[in-house]
């Protein structure tokens, strides 16, 4: 595969962070995707996110699989760590990684065919598990890179660009990701910047599981009329339930809105989301509310985008297992070689 790189050179009045970066220092390679590919939006978001966020990059651990979405991290992030596993297997990877050290940031990237078909088992376990993570779902409803066979997500009845009918029950991965436990849990609309780039800032500095299913429409197979996945689709069925803005704890938290009842919930870092209800009916804390609402929507030809779900007071997998926080490559031999007492009493426990 040839990468393209971008110039390094950049406009010295670009603006800048706190940390003194520009948006350019988020950035990756030059994309290699079709032009218009609703992935390379997600990208943008991503970096802007980050770019708002004021995170060193060297402290993002980005993962992805197999698919045209799992390609996406070489575009954004390019001065953090990455990995590139196998199809289905990332979350597996992402969770290893996370256990040994969870002082980074990490973001698991993946697509539609690589959760929802080899990987859903992969995807299941590593939600349930309360790993701390932004699980993004770059959803097209279509196997891009083997030339537009519907995948798991797409919606029974439509159609494919030759205008075969698709006959299968579609996986809805937002519904999965509330049955399985998330603490985090949103839909989104890779045309939609204004309601993402929140959503991803808010996952970040969620400490928990977060989820993100993406919409994001394939301009080469997945974009004509009978589609549930095209952007003229999403477009006049998009069902937004809230409006998310994202306050660092670090900043003053001053906002003007207009009319229209504001809920606030502090996360774990002192970041704030700051919650606009456009439906007064929607319980951003009812799991099972969300999961109904979801389904009811559905059947009404909708798809609900926003902030679906959110645990205020979320553990992770490290709290479930009690585990060291420091990185396990920072640990000296005293630590990693505890001693016959301590063996004693560990064994002691199995009995």
């Amino acid at each position: 595969m040839t990468f393209i790189t971008k110039p390094k050179l950049h406009h010295p009045k670009l603006p800048t962070n706190a940390l003194g970066y520009t948006r350019r220092d988020y950035e990756g390679t030059v994309s290699t995707l079709c032009a218009g590919c609703g992935h390379d939006s997600i990208s943008a978001a991503i970096v802007q996110a980050c770019f708002e966020l004021d995170l060193q990059p060297h402290r993002i651990a980005k993962m992805s699989g197999i698919g045209c979405s799992s390609k996406t991290p070489t575009y954004f992030l390019g001065q953090s760590h990455g990995f590139n596993s196998v199809h289905g297997r990332m979350p597996s990877v992402l969770t290893g990684a996370n256990l040994a050290n969870g002082e980074l940031i990490y973001m698991g990237v993946s697509g539609d065919g690589d959760s929802a078909s080899i990987g859903l088992g992969q995807f299941a376990h590593s939600i349930r598990r309360g790993v701390n993570m932004v699980y993004v779902v770059e959803n097209n409803g279509v196997y891009g890179l083997t030339k537009g066979q519907f995948s798991a997500t797409s919606d029974k009845g439509s159609k494919s660009k030759r205008g075969v009918a698709n006959h299968d029950s579609a996986i809805d991965m937002v519904s999965m990701a509330l049955q399985l436990g998330a603490t985090y849990v949103a839909r989104s609309f890779s045309g939609d910047k204004t309601q993402l780039v929140p959503l991803i800032k808010g996952a970040i500095a969620h400490e928990g599981a977060a989820f993100i299913d993406c919409i994001s429409p394939c301009v080469a197979f997945n974009n004509h009329d009978g589609s549930t996945k095209s952007f003229d689709f999403v477009r006049e069925h998009n069902e937004a339930v809230n409006r998310l803005d994202v306050m660092p704890g670090r900043a003053p938290i001053t906002a003007d809105y207009a009319p229209g009842e504001v809920e606030a919930v502090t996360q774990h870092d002192g970041s704030v989301l700051l919650l606009r209800k456009l439906h007064a009916d929607y319980d951003p804390h009812d799991r099972v509310h969300a999961m109904n609402y979801l389904q009811e929507r559905a059947a009404a030809g909708e798809i609900v985008t926003g902030l679906l779900y959110v645990d205020p007071e979320p553990e992770d997998l490290h709290a479930h297992l009690n585990v060291i926080a420091k990185p396990l490559n920072q640990l000296d031999e005293k630590e990693l070689i505890p001693g016959a007492a301590m063996l004693e009493r560990f064994n002691s426990t199995l009995r």
